[in-house]
């Protein structure tokens, strides 16, 4: 019994990791930074990473800047030209 309440608990935390890499790793890409640094973070820090990393600054040519931490979708890279065609002018 003790030891499938423990292997449910590994379980949990098992799925909290991989949940928190996986959000390091996506806050790193919009950031202009590559996923697998990201990715790093997340599976070297856990719960930390992602936190990490919405205080890391973006670069300024990144989708976080452009778009905004959740603007996506089928017309990213239209909008990223209409952005950049506005703050050209």
């Amino acid at each position: 019994m003790i030891v499938a309440l423990i292997g449910a608990k590994a379980l949990w935390l098992v799925y909290l990791w991989l949940a928190s890499s996986i959000a390091a790793s996506y806050i790193a890409e919009r950031k202009g930074y590559s996923e697998k640094l990201g990715l790093a973070f997340g599976l070297l820090l856990s719960i930390l990473a992602p936190i990490i990393w919405l205080f890391w600054p973006a670069r300024p040519e990144s989708k976080w800047k452009k778009l905004g931490p959740f603007g996506r979708g089928k017309d990213t890279d239209e909008r990223i030209a209409a952005v950049e065609k506005a703050t050209q002018h």
